[in-house]
């Protein structure tokens, strides 16, 4: 089987962003606690949408979309941002909607409040 992996600068971590393996492409948690300039955010809807941001441009470098996407796991840190991370999910995930769980968590440093990671599925053509 082959593999790709994908990598950026400002990864946390020893991992990749991304991980083409056959058929599939693995995304690592996306995380949303501050924007493109490096200032923070500090709502679960603009977290939550930096993350997906974020999700679509992986995408995108490996060719795929979001209605390539089968399986989604969101990690919140308050049960009561539920309804408010949905709202902005459902944007990016207008059309069939994935596989999902969503999991109430503690998070590595205390200012995120939402964590996403995606599983998406690219047939060799």
């Amino acid at each position: 089987m082959s593999k790709k992996y994908f990598s950026a600068p400002g990864a946390q971590g020893p991992y990749s962003l991304a991980v083409k393996a056959g058929d599939y492409l693995y995304i690592s948690g996306q995380i949303g606690h501050i924007d493109a300039d490096g200032k923070p955010l500090a709502s679960v809807e603009t977290q939550t949408k930096r993350c997906l941001e974020k999700m679509a441009e992986l995408l995108k470098t490996a060719g795929a979309s979001f209605d390539d996407v089968v399986k989604t796991t969101v990690f919140l840190k308050n049960q009561e941002d539920f309804a408010k991370m949905n709202s902005v999910y459902t944007v990016f995930f207008s059309g069939t909607k994935p596989a999902r769980s969503t999991v109430i968590a503690g998070m590595v440093f205390p200012e995120i409040m939402v964590e996403i990671e995606a599983i998406a599925y690219l047939p060799q053509v």
